[in-house]
Parts: C-alpha cells; sequence; structure tokens
C-alpha cells in the first residue's frame, strides 16, 4: 500500500509539473518572437550596417515591392492607432494563424502565417502576453498592395495545432521549431504556385539577392550525395549555430534528417 502510495503520489507530482511547464508565459513569448520566429527581422527597423534599433523595436522595417504585392512589415506594437495596441487577444491569434487582419485583409506570403497554424494553444497564448507588453510606438505603415490573390500553402504535417504530447516527440518538436521557425519558407524551391512542399521541401535552391549578391539555398535535406545525410550530428549542429571548425556549413536552419530527396 505504501508502495502504492507513493507512485501515485509521483504520478500525480509529475503531472502537475507538465502542467505548469504548459502554461503560457510572457517569457516564453518573448523566446519565441525574438528567437526561433525571427520577428525581429522584419518588424524591427535597421540603423547603420543593418543593426536593429530596439529602441522601436517591432515598430515596422522591412518593405517588399515584387510582382505579387508591395508591402511593409508592419508595426506591431502595442500602439493602438498605428500598431495592434487596439486589436483583440482573438484578432492578433488569427492575424498570426490565418494570416488576416480584423478589417479582413489576408496578409502577404512574406509574413510566415502559413507556417504558424501549427503553433500550440499554449505557445499561441504566450506570444500574445508577449507582445502585450511591447512598449508602444507610433509608426505608420503604408497600405498594402496586392496585385494577385494570395493563396495559402501549409506545409505537409502543420496543417492544424500541435498538442503538448506531441512536443515531448523529440523527432515532432523538432518539426515543430522548424516550421515555426520557418527555416522551409527558404530552403524549398518556389515555383509560379508557390513552394514546392510535395516534390521539393528543404531541397533548397531558392534564390535570395541582396547586397552582397546572390545567395542561393542549399539542399538540407536527408540525401547523401545533394543534402546533409553524410554529416555527423556535431557537423550539423556547428552549421545550425555557425560556429567556426567545419568545412560543412549551412544557413544558420535546423536540418532535416527524414526522407531523401
Amino acid at each position: 500500500m505504501v508502495v502504492r502510495g507513493l507512485l501515485a503520489a509521483a504520478a500525480l507530482a509529475a503531472a502537475g509539473a507538465a502542467c505548469a511547464q504548459a502554461q503560457p508565459s510572457v517569457e516564453r513569448g518573448k523566446y519565441l518572437v525574438n528567437t526561433i520566429m525571427t520577428c525581429q527581422n522584419c518588424h524591427t527597423p535597421k540603423g547603420e550596417r543593418g543593426a536593429p534599433i530596439f529602441e522601436r523595436d517591432l515598430s515596422s522595417g522591412l518593405s517588399w515591392d515584387e510582382p505579387p504585392f508591395k508591402v511593409t512589415a508592419s508595426n506591431v506594437t502595442q500602439d493602438k492607432e498605428t500598431g495592434i495596441g487596439s486589436w483583440t487577444d482573438a484578432e492578433i491569434k488569427t492575424a498570426l494563424r490565418k494570416g488576416d487582419r480584423p478589417n479582413g485583409v489576408h496578409m502577404a506570403a512574406v509574413m510566415p502565417s502559413e507556417f504558424y497554424e501549427i503553433i500550440t494553444e499554449n505557445d499561441l497564448n504566450s506570444i500574445v502576453a508577449y507582445l502585450r507588453t511591447v512598449r508602444p510606438v507610433k509608426q505608420t505603415i503604408p497600405d498594402p498592395i496586392y496585385r494577385i490573390a494570395l493563396p495559402r500553402n501549409i506545409p505537409p504535417g502543420a496543417e492544424k495545432p500541435f498538442t503538448e504530447a506531441d512536443m515531448s516527440d523529440q523527432v515532432k518538436k523538432g518539426f515543430y521549431l522548424a516550421t515555426i521557425g520557418h527555416c522551409f519558407e527558404c530552403h524549398t524551391p518556389m515555383t509560379p504556385k508557390g513552394r514546392d512542399f510535395t516534390n521539393g521541401y528543404g531541397k533548397g535552391g531558392f534564390e535570395m539577392p541582396g547586397p552582397w549578391g546572390v545567395s542561393v539555398s542549399r539542399n538540407i535535406t536527408s540525401s547523401k550525395t545533394a543534402g546533409l545525410g553524410d554529416w555527423t550530428d556535431d557537423e550539423i549542429k556547428r552549421a545550425i549555430r555557425g560556429s567556426a571548425g567545419t568545412e560543412r556549413r549551412s544557413s544558420r536552419r535546423w536540418v532535416s534528417r527524414s526522407t531523401p530527396i
């Protein structure tokens, strides 16, 4: 009876710890927004040599003038007039997961909402909780111009929110992090109909022009001839972290070692 009681107590303690770990928190939201989801890359203005201007953090930054659209990254601070301070929590969540503004206008594909359908409820609540703490900055953004209809193209396996049970599986958690980090936004080839997730997921070949010239994303599938299939785990980790000491380097993205292409 004593053993049974101890086992029951241990089970309850473990369950309580799991629930506590899964609770939404501002710190968790801050971690997701400022690291894995790389929101500051687009939504924070840049100064000299591209350094982020954190005094105006998340008040808008990059602009795109492409054949499908002409848009500027939104102000996602708590300013009520030019940011998202007047949006409800539900409206923020819809913008993240569905890419739809409160006025019904769909966001351009540079907002990677297609990669955010998978976000767990706890993480989504944490993100909203953190965004509510962001200092309001008044910054008016030009209205978006859309030249074509903007379809949604969700990566296979990321069509619905993950559960906390999914997050306990190491491979699923890796897929989750790679997805919300939208790694395959760059590492999947683009076609006239959008990214070819069906035939080219992780295959690379996406061209990214810049002041440095044109960079082409590499193949990060588990192909031993074209991808990373013959890399060691340590080599992959060093490539992701951007550490020196290896000739094998990716573009600091998570690596899939599942299906070769």
